[in-house]
Formats: structure tokens, C-alpha cells, sequence
């Protein structure tokens, strides 16, 4: 499985998701999960199997990825929101 974060230029907010969801796998004990970062122009459904996007990029990114495999993130600096929706996105996928 692979996880991407996406924003629209794919350097700092993105990388520092894609951190964050490295460090949540880490602290699950999740070791199977790749993650990885990139911007939305290039961003395209076979990349990831799930994509996570801060609110600015909803709209783009449901479009062009499709709504069933893109999170939203009302706060991308919010670690708690992160974690509780990897979790989720995780369980609801067999993965914990």
C-alpha cells in the first residue's frame, strides 16, 4: 500500500505531511505502508492508493483522483486530525 500528500507544489506542505504519516506508521508499528509526496499537476491515480490533501486542494484533487481515494485535511499541521484519519483510512483498509 502507498500513501501520498499532495499539495500544489509538492516541496513543503506535502513533505512535511508525508513526514508526519511516516511517523504515524512508525508509532502503529505499520511497516508494510510507503509513503511519499507530490504536487497536484502531476498527481494521478495510479501513483498512491490513497491520497491525503489539505482543504485548499479538496475540489482538484476529489476530481482528479476521485473522491473515494482522497482524505481531506481541515489542518494540515494538525497531527491529531492526521493521525485519526490515517488510523481510519488504515483500518477501514485491513491494514490495523
Amino acid at each position: 500500500m502507498k500513501l501520498a500528500a499532495v499539495c500544489s507544489t509538492g516541496l513543503g506542505s506535502s513533505f512535511m505531511v508525508e513526514m508526519n504519516i511516516t511517523d504515524i506508521l512508525k508509532a502503529l508499528g505499520v511497516t508494510d505502508v510507503e509513503t511519499t509526496h507530490m504536487d497536484m499537476g502531476s498527481a494521478s491515480k495510479d501513483m498512491a492508493d490513497h491520497f491525503f490533501v489539505g482543504r485548499d486542494l479538496a475540489d482538484a484533487a476529489q476530481d482528479r483522483l476521485g473522491k473515494e481515494n482522497v482524505t481531506v485535511l481541515d489542518s494540515i499541521i494538525d497531527k491529531d486530525e492526521l493521525k485519526t484519519k490515517v488510523e481510519k483510512y488504515l483500518k477501514d483498509n485491513g491494514e490495523l
